[in-house]
C-alpha cells in the first residue's frame, strides 16, 4: 500500500471509529455523569496504550515533551469532558457535526499562527463543508428545539484545540514516532485524569446501584481502546504522512457515520440531511484536491 493509498485508508478507518464515538459516549452516559466518563476513558486509555507503547517514550527527546504535554492536555484531556458535558444536551449527531469545524480552524490557525502553507481550492473545501454542516445543525435545531444549544459551545471549544493539536504535531513533533507521541499524551494527563476520577464518586456504591451501569462501563471500555488509543496512533500517523487539513478533514465524514448510529438508534435523517451530508463530501474532495 502506497502513501497515497494508506492515508485515505486511514481517513476512512478514523471516519468510522470516531463517528462511533459519539454513540458509545451517548451510551456511556446514561449511568456515569461527564466527569466520571472523561476521566474513565482516559484513565482506560492511558493503561491499555501503556502496556504497547511505553518503549516508546525513550525516543521523545527532552525539548520534545513540552509539545507533548500541551498537545495531550489539547488534544485528548480537555476534550474528552468538553464532549462529555455537551452530549448531556445536545443529540450526538448535531455534536459530531460540530466537530466539522476542525478542519476550518486547522486552517485559520494554520495560516495565523504557523504559516502554513493553504490553498484556495483548501480553503473553498473547508468553507463548502461547513455550510453543509451548518445546515445539518440548522436541520436538528427545528426537530429538537428543546435542547440547549448553548452546550454547542463546548464543542467549539474543543475543535479549537483539536485544530491547534493537529497544528502542533505538524509542527514541533514531525520527527516523533506516532506511537511515542500518543504515549507521552497519556502520561502526561493520567494523573490528573486520576484525581478527578476520584473526587467524581465513581469509587462509591451509589455509581453501581445501576442494574446498566456495566453497559455504560463497557462503552467507555470500546470507547478507550478504539475511539482514543487506535484512533490516536492512526491519526498521527495520518498527519505525518499527509498534511494538516487532510488529517482534521475526517472530521467531516464523522457526521455520516454519527447520523447513521443515530438512525439506527432511532433519531430522525431526512433528505436535506442527505444533500447537507453531500455537501460535506464534496468539501473533503476539495480539500485534499491537488492544485497544479
Amino acid at each position: 500500500m502506497n502513501i497515497e493509498q494508506k492515508k485515505w485508508f486511514y481517513l476512512f478507518l478514523l471516519a468510522f471509529t470516531w463517528g462511533s464515538s459519539f454513540i458509545l459516549i451517548k451510551k456511556g452516559l446514561l449511568d456515569l455523569s461527564p466527569l466520571q466518563l472523561g476521566s474513565l476513558r482516559t484513565v482506560l486509555s492511558s493503561l491499555f496504550i501503556f502496556s504497547i507503547g511505553f518503549k516508546s517514550l525513550k525516543t521523545i527527546e527532552t525539548h520534545q515533551w513540552k509539545w507533548i504535554v500541551i498537545t495531550g492536555l489539547i488534544g485528548t484531556f480537555f476534550p474528552s469532558f468538553l464532549f462529555a458535558y455537551a452530549e448531556t444536551e445536545v443529540d450526538s449527531g448535531v455534536v459530531s457535526v460540530l466537530n466539522s469545524l476542525v478542519p476550518l480552524n486547522t486552517v485559520l490557525i494554520g495560516l495565523a499562527v504557523f504559516k502554513i502553507a493553504t490553498s484556495r481550492t483548501q480553503v473553498f473545501g473547508v468553507i463548502l463543508g461547513f455550510v453543509g454542516a451548518s445546515m445539518l445543525i440548522f436541520n436538528n435545531m427545528e426537530l429538537h428545539p428543546d435542547q440547549n444549544y448553548l452546550y454547542a459551545g463546548l464543542v467549539v471549544l474543543a475543535t479549537v484545540m483539536y485544530a491547534s493539536s493537529v497544528n502542533i504535531i505538524k509542527r514541533y513533533l514531525q520527527e516523533v514516532k506516532p506511537l511515542a507521541i500518543a504515549t507521552g499524551n497519556f502520561v502526561a494527563i493520567i494523573v490528573p485524569a486520576i484525581f478527578v476520577l476520584t473526587f467524581s464518586n465513581f469509587f462509591t456504591s451509589e455509581t453501581f446501584l445501576s442494574n446498566t451501569i456495566y453497559i455504560s462501563i463497557g462503552c467507555v471500555i470500546i470507547l478507550s481502546l478504539f475511539g482514543t488509543v487506535m484512533a490516536k496512533i492512526v491519526f498521527n500517523s495520518l498527519i505525518q504522512i499527509s498534511s494538516p487539513v487532510f488529517a482534521s478533514s475526517v472530521a467531516y465524514l464523522m457526521p455520516l457515520v454519527a447520523l447513521l448510529w443515530g438512525l439506527l438508534d432511532g433519531e430522525v435523517f431526512g433528505i436535506n440531511q442527505g444533500l447537507a451530508s453531500l455537501l460535506i463530501l464534496l468539501g473533503v474532495y476539495l480539500v485534499n484536491r491537488k492544485v497544479k
